[in-house]
This record gives structure tokens, C-alpha cells and sequence, in this order.
């Protein structure tokens, strides 16, 4: 049985990464390779397949990823980041640090993939614990669980926005309708799962390279126009040209060249560009030093990448080795409401798969002729189909390893957080959607 195989499989994962102690981007490979063999992928097949996985994966969060960490670093060694987070203690006080990473990964993440968003803040997050002195996880999950939740509920990102396609429903409406489940179930999950016993007993550091050690005097420090500047830059582009897909269409050469300088890896480019400039020559440092910044994140994120990358090649066996179409036949004949169908779907693909998107593409597949019988508002499925690709986030999920390298988390610790707190928030998320659909008949809407 697929599903049983799945299983297997990542508890002997969790067996190589835990008892014996192996290099997660080896135990992955490992894992894979053997996943492929059991489910049937030809001898010649796998390494195609493994590399197929690997490179889609890379491609989508090497350059993303990789330039984001250059800029925070550039920030950090420039004084930059801690201008910021300065200002931040300044405005909300330590004991409103949380509530201002919320507030900041919601409005950032509106429009922003995960990981860029995620690369874009964290070096504000790692600046504040230490200046606060406050747990890595303290300031750092309320920002990720912000972040998971716009990520995964709302367009324009991909899955939601392919959803609503798929079902004929208005973007426009499924991100009004999602803002009110999203925000507050958001909120609520990122305040409350810091201060969690379990949680709290894990005190990680931040990992070595991503930020600098100096702590700079004020004198030393860019002023803050410039720091926001730099670090609103990329949000802006991006976001701009979210927006402007949203309400125009067309060819033209001005809509072009607002989506090129909008993609993420262009928006990031030009940021490193800027703050370069800004934190280089205009205060006095010289290029050499910038340079080093540079060169200092990217050793950094080598096996980051490397354990990215590999949790694509997990999660791409999956989906050759037929996880998804087996799923897909196997829920053809349930007769349940389409929401929750949806969102079942949409779940247990999340856990079998790992991908998000191909979760809620696939779900929306099997729940769209429900949708035509079933007196279901569009905008209500794609929100119930979306929200429950969030849920059981693991290790077959390349963003889980993201998550657990950035916060220097053993495997069973970010199983702990990142699982728990996805889970818990597609459950709330289901609610909501329910609550939603009640409404929106009661209403006659």
C-alpha cells in the first residue's frame, strides 16, 4: 500500500537522522533512492528522477534564497538589521517584539512567497534575540507561523491562486474571505505557540554565518531611512507586481517589465544592488568588505540548499512512484461534504507528498465535480482545499527543512513545532471555513 510505504519511509529517515546521527541531505538521498525501488521506478529511471526533484526545488529557492541571505547579511554587518530591530524594541518594547513579527510577516507575507519573506525578515529576528536576549524561537516561530498562514490560505500564491482557477472562483473575493480566517487564526496560532512547555525547553542558537556577531554603536549604524529602505525594497517590487497582475492584463512592455523587476530572484538582485551601494562606499566601507558579507552567507547556506534540495528529490519520488493518483482513485467514491472532502484530500496528499501545491491541485481536481451539486460558494472551496495542504508539514516538506536549518533544530524538535503548529492551523483553518459557509448562506451572499 502507498501510503504504508510513506510511512516506512520516513520513520527510517527519522531512525538514520536521529539514532544514528546522519547528514540529513545523505538520509534523504538514502530515503529516496530506496522509496523509488519499492514503488517501482526503473533502475535507469531514479537518477532522473532524483535529479528532476533536486533541480525544480534548487531552482525555485536557490537564487531566492541565496540572495536573500546575502542582503541580510549585508544588512547585519552594516548595522543595519540592528537599527531596525531597535527601532522595533523602541515602538512595541520587548514585550511587544512578538506582536511586531506577527504584524510584519502578515503584511509581507500577503503577497510573498514563504521563503522569500522568510529570508527577507529573519536577519531582523536574529538581530532582536540578540539584542534582547530572548529565545531563537521566542522572536523566530511567530514570524514562520505568520508567514505559513498567508502562504498557504491566500492568493496570489501559486496554490491558492491554481485553486481558484480550477474551480472558476474570484481571486479577488477567496483573499477577502481568507484575510478573515487567516488573520485571526494566524495571530492566535503564532502568539500561543511560543509559549508552549514543550516549546519552551528548546533553546536553539542562531546557526553561525547567517548574521554577525559585532554589536555597533549608534554612531556606527546607517540611519533608519536607509535601512528600511533597503529591507522594504523587495517587498515593495514584489508586492507592486502582485498587484498589478490583480487588476490589469495585457502584454504591453510596461506590464512586462513591472513582472520582471517583481520576480523574486530579480527583486532580490536588485536589493543586493542597492544595499551594496548603500552599505558599502556611501558609509565608508569598502567593496572588499561587502564582498566578504557576501561570500560569508553563501558559505552559510551551502547545506541548507543541499538539504532543500534533497527534500525535492524525496518528495518528486513520491509523485513519480504514483502517491497522488493513488490518493485520487482511492477518495473518487467517498460521499462526504465537499469541504471537508477537500480538505481531507488536500491533507492527506500534504502528508503523503510533501508539496503543498501538488496537494491542493490535486484535490481540487477530485472535489471540482462536487462543487457543481453541492450549493458550495467557489471561494469557500479553494479556501478549505488550501488550508488543508498546510496541515502535517514534514520531513518530505522541503520548506520543513528550511525551517529546521534556519532555527538550528534537531529533526524530533522542528517535528515538534513546524508539524504541530501546521497541523493545528489547517484544523482551525477547516473551522473557519465551515463557520464561513454558514455565514455567507445565512447572509444570502
Amino acid at each position: 500500500m502507498p501510503l504504508l510505504v510513506v510511512g516506512i519511509s520516513v520513520l527510517v529517515l527519522l531512525l538514520l537522522m536521529t539514532k544514528l546521527r546522519l547528514n540529513g541531505f545523505v538520509a534523504l538521498l538514502l530515503i529516496a533512492v530506496g522509496v523509488a525501488l519499492v514503488q517501482g521506478i526503473g533502475l535507469r529511471d531514479i537518477p532522473d528522477v532524483l535529479s528532476d526533484g533536486i533541480g525544480d526545488q534548487i531552482g525555485d529557492t536557490m537564487l531566492t534564497i541565496g540572495l536573500g541571505a546575502m542582503v541580510g547579511r549585508v544588512m547585519g554587518d552594516s548595522g543595519a538589521a540592528q537599527r531596525i530591530a531597535g527601532k522595533v524594541l523602541d515602538v512595541c518594547g520587548p514585550r511587544g517584539v512578538q506582536v511586531a513579527m506577527v504584524l510584519s510577516a502578515m503584511l509581507i507575507g500577503v503577497t510573498m512567497f514563504y521563503e522569500v519573506a522568510f529570508v527577507i525578515i529573519v536577519p531582523v529576528a536574529f538581530t532582536l534575540v540578540r539584542v534582547t536576549r530572548v529565545g531563537l524561537l521566542w522572536v523566530g516561530l511567530p514570524m514562520s507561523i505568520a508567514l505559513s498562514t498567508m502562504h498557504s490560505f491566500l492568493p496570489p500564491h501559486p496554490g491558492p491562486t491554481a485553486v481558484a482557477a480550477t474551480f472558476h472562483a474570484s481571486v479577488g473575493l477567496t483573499l477577502f474571505y481568507g484575510l478573515f480566517i487567516a488573520v485571526p487564526v494566524g495571530a492566535f496560532i503564532a502568539l500561543l505557540w511560543p509559549r508552549l512547555p514543550f516549546v519552551r525547553r528548546m533553546n536553539p542558537e542562531i546557526p553561525k554565518g547567517l548574521v554577525g556577531e559585532r554589536v555597533f554603536e549608534e554612531e556606527e549604524m546607517p540611519d533608519l531611512g536607509w535601512s528600511l529602505a533597503v529591507a522594504l525594497l523587495p517587498v515593495v517590487l514584489i508586492a507592486g507586481a502582485a498587484v498589478t497582475d490583480l487588476v490589469a492584463s495585457g502584454d504591453s512592455a510596461g506590464l512586462n517589465f513591472v513582472a520582471f523587476i517583481g520576480s523574486a530572484p530579480i527583486a532580490l538582485l536588485l536589493t543586493l544592488l542597492v544595499a551594496v551601494w548603500v552599505f558599502g562606499p556611501r558609509m565608508g566601507r569598502s567593496l572588499v568588505e561587502v564582498s566578504a558579507s557576501c561570500k560569508e552567507a553563501a558559505q552559510a547556506m551551502a547545506m541548507i540548499l543541499l538539504v532543500i534540495g534533497a527534500g525535492g528529490a524525496f518528495k518528486n519520488v513520491l509523485v513519480e512512484g504514483g502517491i497522488s493518483d493513488y490518493i485520487k482513485d482511492a477518495t473518487d467514491g467517498w460521499s462526504v461534504s465537499p469541504i471537508i472532502l477537500a480538505w481531507l484530500i488536500a491533507a492527506v496528499l500534504r502528508v503523503a507528498i510533501g508539496s503543498a501545491t501538488v496537494a491542493v491541485v490535486t484535490a481540487s481536481g477530485v472535489a471540482l465535480p462536487l462543487l457543481a451539486g453541492g450549493g458550495v460558494h467557489a471561494e469557500v472551496m479553494v479556501l478549505a482545499v488550501s488550508c488543508g495542504s498546510i496541515a502535517f508539514s514534514h520531513v518530505n516538506d522541503p520548506g520543513f527543512w528550511m525551517f529546521k536549518e534556519y532555527f538550528n533544530l534537531s529533526v524530533i524538535d522542528a517535528i515538534k513545532t513546524r508539524t504541530t503548529y501546521t497541523t493545528v492551523l489547517a484544523v482551525l483553518g477547516l473551522a473557519g471555513v465551515l463557520i464561513l459557509e454558514q455565514a455567507l448562506d445565512t447572509l444570502n451572499v
